[in-house]
């Protein structure tokens, strides 16, 4: 299946007289890949899609949901929580209070890679935890904090591999058991998160494009990793902007492995180990 460029656009514009959402900054390639993926999901042509959105509110969401989903597991990447681990935070221990931001948390896993991060190294009391996503789903399935087991059996030697094991000296290894933070039950394949990190983050519905903050501070940590990426550059840079007034000064903003700061925000910020420092 194919779409024309004209197609995107004219729901594109759909979607903005119907709606507060607004994806003419999405990447290009993103969302024509994700649409394709809708009309083929849902059986419809680019006419019966933009009819069906037109007149049903709540298939309009729907598939906004379907376009802004963004999959995560726990400690995702483990050379990056690595540095946190050993080059970052440690830098931010001496602090009486550290607010962390996880824009585009997704279901939530790397918001409990954090504070189980944090808790290891004495650091979560004082920490405050914030998350937002575009995607009210989403957000409702990190409140829970429950996952399938046997989908996602590879948390397992990410936590491994962040928490018990110490890649600077590998003679030292923490002995850390997964049911201090996790429920594990393999026959009914769940994995659940322990209500000592549930009731700790803070989340709220948010459209990094066009809303604010919603909370009444700044940061010095700001997690936001693979959502850029499906931006485009000027979308991206306003992104940046957004992090940057709410950043406190010397606080560090996390990327995915494959994002940069590039144009006019890059002077801001230094990059050193795994993170963009706030000049």
């Amino acid at each position: 299946m194919e779409l024309e460029n004209q197609e995107i656009l004219t729901f594109i514009n759909t979607v903005k007289s119907l709606s507060d959402y607004d994806f003419t900054e999405y990447s290009d390639k993103s969302l024509k890949r994700r649409l394709i993926k809708i009309l083929h999901d849902y059986q419809l042509t680019t006419d019966s899609l933009l009819q069906k959105i037109s007149d049903d509110h709540a298939f309009l969401e729907r598939i906004v949901k379907d376009i802004t989903v963004n999959t995560t597991e726990l400690f995702r990447d483990p050379a990056i929580w690595h540095s946190l681990r050993y080059d970052i935070l440690p830098g931010f221990a001496h602090r009486s209070n550290l607010n962390i931001w996880h824009a585009g948390c997704s279901t939530g896993q790397e918001v409990f890679s954090m504070m189980i991060l944090l808790n290891e190294m004495d650091l979560l009391e004082e920490s405050g935890i914030y998350a937002t996503d575009i995607n009210s789903d989403v957000i409702e399935t990190a409140r829970k904090g429950v996952y399938r087991y046997r989908f996602n059996v590879g948390y397992l030697s990410n936590f491994d591999a962040v928490i018990r094991e110490n890649p600077r000296d590998h003679n030292v290894y923490f002995d850390v058991p997964y049911s201090k933070y996790l429920t594990i039950d393999k026959v009914r394949d769940i994995i659940r998160i322990k209500d000592s990190l549930l009731k700790k983050p803070v989340y709220q519905k948010m459209d990094l494009v066009t809303d604010p903050n919603p909370f009444d501070l700044k940061f010095d940590v700001v997690v936001c990793r693979n959502v850029i990426i499906y931006f485009n550059y000027e979308l991206q840079n306003k992104v940046f902007k957004l992090f940057l007034d709410n950043m406190n000064q010397g606080s560090v903003l996390i990327l995915g492995v494959h994002e940069t700061i590039l144009g006019p925000y890059a002077a801001y910020f230094e990059k050193k180990f795994q993170a963009y420092y706030k000049k």
